[in-house]
């Protein structure tokens, strides 16, 4: 058992940190809102900090889950930062979807403290966080990544290294770039079914069980039929996520045109006022639209 801090306690933190400490861990939780972390430990026990630093002192490993970079930034950096916290050779493991530039200058920052930061970008959604089976993607140094380990597989079924510091974010944004085409081709099938008057339940019966089957169609295709799009990822997320995508396909020449086309789409679905819509939720720009 090790002792722990964990930085943010939204839809995904708060459960995977709840994970940790019901495994046997020493929990310190941080939040922003100081409530949320008060209500954490009320739920899982454990204790709360009022700054990152001040539940980073003498932990073995210190997790994140915030929101952009600019809040990874402000976890981790200044006065009362994580870094500033940590003693030489704790490992900083973070769960946030960043931009790899942010992760490749917070890793030179670690190593400089001489700590180490392992980017390890998260996929499962809410229930993913909640059942305790979160796809984990990392990068970094194989050193830590080991180390760090039996830490994450306590709330994933599968966590994997992909390479330097950088690589877990980057493999985040093949997730995210698959999924947007994913969820528009379904939506656009559950469009055309109702347009043509089929039964969309009996469709998707069908059709899962073939070449068009996956865990978008699994997951989403009722709360999709029945108009109900509160049951995971945001799409305001979404869009700051395909930003990242977008951005960094420019800095390595690779071509994303449904990706671009996709991210527009979620842009109309902002219009017609989801943004905090789950992502799902682009059949409604396809039934607003007549």
């Amino acid at each position: 058992m090790a002792k722990l801090a964990f930085l943010g306690l939204g839809v995904m933190g708060g459960p995977m940190a709840g994970h940790l400490q019901k495994a046997g861990h020493e929990v310190t939780v941080y939040n922003r809102t100081t409530e949320k972390a008060r209500q954490w430990v009320e739920t899982y026990g454990g204790a709360m900090a009022q700054t990152p630093r001040e539940a980073a002192k003498d932990a073995d490993f210190v997790l994140s889950c915030v929101g952009n970079d600019d809040d990874l930034r402000s976890v981790c950096l200044g006065d009362d930062g994580a870094f500033a916290g940590m003693n030489e050779g704790a490992v900083f493991v973070d769960h946030t979807t960043v931009s790899a530039a942010v992760t490749r200058a917070l890793y030179e920052a670690a190593d400089e403290a001489q700590i180490s930061f392992i980017d390890a970008p998260i996929s499962g959604g809410q229930a993913g966080a909640e059942n305790g089976q979160l796809s984990i993607m990392c990068g970094g140094d194989q050193g830590a990544f080991d180390r760090a380990l039996p830490v994450m597989e306590v709330y994933s079924k599968i966590c994997r290294r992909l390479g330097e510091s950088g690589a877990g974010q980057m493999t985040k944004m093949c997730n995210q770039i698959a999924i947007a085409g994913l969820v528009q081709g379904l939506s656009e099938a559950l469009h055309f079914a109702q347009k043509a008057g089929l039964d969309g339940r009996a469709v998707v019966e069908v059709i899962s069980q073939g070449a068009a089957g996956s865990w978008q169609m699994a997951n989403r295709y009722e709360t999709m039929l029945d108009d109900k799009f509160d049951h995971g990822f945001a799409v305001d997320w979404m869009r700051k996520d395909l930003g990242i995508c977008l951005d960094t396909a420019d800095e390595i020449s690779a071509s994303l045109p449904v990706t671009a086309l996709v991210d527009q789409f979620y842009k109309d679905v902002q219009k017609l006022g989801g943004g905090r819509w789950d992502t799902s939720s682009l059949i409604k720009r396809l039934n607003a639209m007549g």
